[in-house]
Parts: structure tokens; sequence; C-alpha cells
């Protein structure tokens, strides 16, 4: 596979990655989970044997019948194993979050690139073998770490990729708060659009560009200087513009919206998805109930902007807008998971360390899911969001052998799906640190 906008060089290097990453998805292997969560069914299922060829699972029967001659084993026995996990809400070709807003225009397409492939190296380790990126500074960083990971170049999961942010002038999406005078490149501006029709132009733009899906910024931001989470940026029309575009091409809108107007415009319109959600009024969760639109909500990220963003030094502005959000947002959340709206599973890792993607399940339950309501919206559920959920989601015949394996029963405590011990990708054992 062509690996757009890598440099030579920078591919050579990469290649100094990969030692110790096996990339050898023809052998068989035989994986003896010693309990296997059916998330299709719902059942826990003891002492099994999932039998793994061409990076395909072939094969889930009792370990006492299974025939594993051939096939080289891989002893699970004492541990419980989940599919693999999978979070719609991640950026993993940025840096990290910080109080700096001008940071990402400090770094170099280069250093951006080292960045990603050490994020996307974490998060497979903790456990999560598909993730949707959704936006980039820098566009199309996000598309070339995606082909660096399926290239075999680097370990990383499975990315489903936005290219860059639709987003206003100074909108949410734009890197602002800078000194007066600081030019913003293009190449971090490839989604800014003020009308439909510019909407629609950088919409197949970013397609053109390798982009999956498209992310739309629909109201202000928590960590955007200068905007308001709840207030909108994009009419109605101005989404749905971007929706028919995508689904022309044969895709689908997120559309990241605080606001309760922004939610309503951005369900109205047809987006699949609402990222975060914070203040969702009665009427916008009953609407996305109606429509089936995706609630995808960062509920743990809050306790950690709070915390490390005042140690670090954020700014007033964010550290308002985060108190101002994150209650209503969990409250927001209780009420969806009780409506019966469809959850995914997204944190926004980018603004914590990658790799901490499971802190969020137990805040899951905590504010309304079953523990096995939270792994379904990390699994099948997720899976369902993307489309993919024939290929994805579960350990069921003929899927993607996609595997975690965890040190206790998630079901019984959920915070366990922390303790990783063994993560299983496209049939490849992934080395953990």
């Amino acid at each position: 596979m062509t690996i757009r906008r890598l440099p030579c060089l920078f591919t050579a290097v990469l290649l100094l990655l990969v030692q110790s990453f096996d990339a050898t998805s023809a052998e068989v292997i035989v994986v003896r989970a010693g309990h296997l969560l059916d998330v299709d069914s719902g059942k826990m299922l003891g002492d099994q044997a999932v039998r793994i060829e061409d990076g395909r699972i072939r094969s889930i029967e009792p370990w006492h019948a299974s025939a594993a001659r051939g096939a080289r084993q891989l002893d699970w026995s004492a541990y419980t194993v989940v599919p693999g996990l999978m979070d719609m809400h991640t950026h993993l070709a940025d840096e990290g979050q910080s109080a700096d807003p001008a940071a990402p225009l400090h770094s170099t397409p280069a250093r951006d690139a080292f960045i990603g492939a050490k994020n996307a190296r974490d998060t497979l380790q903790a456990g999560f073998t598909t993730v949707r990126d959704v936006g980039v500074y820098r566009g199309f960083a996000d598309v070339a770490l995606r082909d660096a990971v399926n290239a075999g170049l680097i370990p990383g999961p499975r990315m489903f990729v936005a290219g860059a942010y639709i987003t206003i002038t100074s909108g949410g999406g734009e890197i602002t708060g800078l000194p007066k005078g600081t030019v913003v490149p293009d190449e971090f501006r490839r989604g800014v659009a003020n009308s439909e029709s510019e909407v629609r132009k950088q919409v197949n733009a970013l397609l053109d560009g390798g982009a999956d899906f498209i992310k739309v910024i629909a109201t202000g931001a928590v960590l955007t200087a200068g905007t308001e989470p709840g207030e909108s940026e994009y009419s109605e029309a101005e989404i749905r513009a971007a929706v028919e575009e995508a689904a022309r091409r044969g895709t689908f809108v997120a559309a990241h919206a605080h606001g309760a107007e922004g939610i309503k415009r951005a369900v109205r319109a047809g987006v699949r998805s609402i990222e975060h959600g914070s203040l969702m009024d009665d009427e916008a969760i009953a609407m996305m109930k109606e429509h089936g639109t995706w609630l995808d909500a960062d509920i743990y990220n809050g306790d950690y902007i709070d915390t490390v963003g005042r140690k670090a030094g954020w700014s007033e502005e964010i550290m308002r807008k985060n108190l101002e959000t994150t209650d209503a947002q969990r409250e927001g959340f209780r009420k969806a998971v009780k409506a019966g709206v469809r959850i995914s599973y997204g944190t926004d890792a980018g603004v914590y360390p990658h790799g901490d993607n499971a802190r969020q399940f137990a805040y899951m339950v905590r504010y309304g899911m079953t523990p096995l309501q939270a792994i379904r919206s990390a699994t099948i559920d997720s899976a369902r969001l993307l489309n993919k959920d024939k290929e994805l989601g579960s350990i069921a015949i003929g899927k993607a052998a996609d595997m975690v394996a965890v040190a206790c029963d998630p079901l019984q405590d959920v915070e366990c799906l922390q303790q990783v011990r063994g993560v299983v990708k496209d049939g490849q054992s992934i080395p953990l640190d």
C-alpha cells in the first residue's frame, strides 16, 4: 500500500521501530482462553480454544475437544479473553494537549510522525486494536500514520481517519489563542470552510486525500481558545452539505457538538455520531434515540483536565469551560443510557496520555452502564458505528482475530481491562513492553 505524505527517508527510519514486531499473519495459532467473553450473547465461556488462520478466527470450541496439532499455541488459560477493544475518539497523530496553544506549529512533520508512531504502539499495547482517529491539526498526518500501520512499518491499531477538521475560520477546529501576527500555514487549515459550497469542496478534498470519514466541528470547543462549547458554529444546512457529500462518497460524518442546539442541528442533518454531547438536553437525547444517532462521550476527560491542567498551567478559559461541561456531560450520558441511545466508546485520547484508554470503562459504569454494556460499547457497538460489525467487534468465526487477555473478570471488575496481559491483532501476537 502506498504511504501518502511520508518522506522516503522517514520511511526508512520507521523500519527501525519494528524489529520486534511480528508481521507473520499466515501462521496458524490456537489461543487457549481460560475464560472467553462472547459479547454477542453476553455469556462467559470457560476453557475455550480459538483457532486462527490467515489472521481470521476459524473455529471456537472447548479446549478438550480441540485439535491444536500443527499450530502454535498461545496459553492464555490464566486469563479472561475479550475482543480487541475499540476507541472511537482518538488523536494519535498529534502531540498531546499542553498549556501552549502554538505547540502544533513548533513541531515538524517528521517529529509528528515519530510521536504518532509512539502513540499508536502505546494504544495497541493497551489492548485497543481499532480506533477512529477524529482529526489532526497538520492535515493528513493521520492518513500517513494509518498507511504506515497498514503497511506493517510500525505496530499500531487499525485506524479509520478524518484527515483534518471541517471547521469555520477561528472555530473549534482551528489553532487559536496565538500571539498577534502569527501566520498559521495552510497545512494546518485543510478543512476550513465558511459556507455550504466551501464545506462540500473541503469534504471532497479530504476524502480525495485519503480520509475514511468526515469530522465536522459543529460547536465551539473546551480546548480551543476564543470559542464556547454551547455556541453553534455551523448551520443545519452546512452540516447537511457535509453529510450529503460524504454519503455520495460512501462514508459518514461525525460531529463535534457540545451545545444542545448544535447537537440538534447535527442530528437533523443526518450525522452518524455526536462527539462529546456535553450540554445535551432532553430533546437532544430524544432526537438521537429517534434518529439512531450514536453518542461518543469522553466522560473520563473532565477529571484529567481538572487535575493535570491546573498543575500544568492550562489557561483559565480552558479550566472554566471544563468545569462548565464535565458534570453536565456525565448527567446527560446517564440520561442517554437510560433512554436507550446508541453509545460507542470514545475517550478523546490525546488530551490524556495514549495507552490509558481503558480508564473510561469505570466512568461509564459509574454513570449508568453495566460492565457488559460498557464492554460492548468498546467492541461490537463501536464496530456497528463503523459499519464493520461483520468483520470486527466480537470473537466470532470469520472475523478478524483481535483479542485481549486481561488478568481478571471484567464483568465483575471492569477496571481490570487496564490489566492487559496479551494482545492479538489480525492473528499477530503483539509484544508488550
